[in-house]
């Protein structure tokens, strides 16, 4: 683990800035890993079907936006460099999500959600607020984040239509990595949240999740 450099107030809102930009305008720092829809060919689709791909898609665009956000926020206020780099980490994997969803939007014709900024900015001062309480809360925070994200992405991925085996793809490896970040948060030494707050963050991802299928 490298030592975490030590940014003035002035920096930290600079580095907020671009990350912020980034995340907004489909930009983000990405691991650089291959499209994991790649490998399919584009499927046959009525217009219906197509739309349908491209609104689960657009929720899970803007789900990735509001993470890069989370991670952001959290990662600004920690005490810890260790948890720093965890949140930085995180950030670029989930980047390669967005980076994903959005050529998969593309791909089917449609577009993002209008409401990215908002997202992104709601999700940041809910990012700053789990990162103040302490850093076991906010891997806590982390680790129930991407429990209910798992339990999205399953429910997404029987709704996809049968043939979009390129959006399927995308969602299962999302998957896989939200799962690896929520079993890395607890092994670091989350705290469980307490009842109220997950069903609060779920209630949250509730109305995200039914805006952005529209806009």
């Amino acid at each position: 683990m490298r030592a975490y450099r030590h940014y003035s107030i002035f920096d930290q809102m600079c580095l907020g800035l671009d990350q912020a930009l980034r995340a907004v305008f489909d930009n983000p720092r990405t691991t650089g890993r291959a499209y994991p829809g790649a490998c399919e060919a584009e499927p046959v689709m009525t217009g219906e079907q197509r739309q349908y791909s491209a609104a689960l898609m657009r929720i899970n665009h803007s789900g990735e936006v509001c993470a890069q956000a989370l991670y952001h926020g959290q990662g600004m206020v920690s005490r810890s460099g260790v948890v720093k780099e965890k949140m930085d980490q995180a950030a670029i994997e989930e980047g390669d999500h967005l980076a994903w969803c959005m050529l998969r939007i593309n791909e089917l014709g449609s577009h993002a959600s209008y409401l990215n900024l908002l997202w992104y900015l709601g999700s940041l001062s809910i990012g700053f607020a789990a990162g103040l309480v302490g850093d076991r809360w906010s891997l806590g925070f982390l680790a129930e984040t991407e429990n209910q994200v798992v339990r999205h992405l399953e429910k997404h991925l029987m709704l996809l239509p049968r043939q979009d085996k390129r959006s399927y793809k995308i969602l299962q490896q999302m998957q896989l990595d939200e799962a690896l970040h929520r079993d890395d948060a607890m092994k670091a030494g989350a705290s469980v949240l307490p009842g109220p707050v997950k069903k609060l963050m779920s209630l949250v991802s509730k109305v995200m999740v039914k805006v952005a299928y529209w806009v």
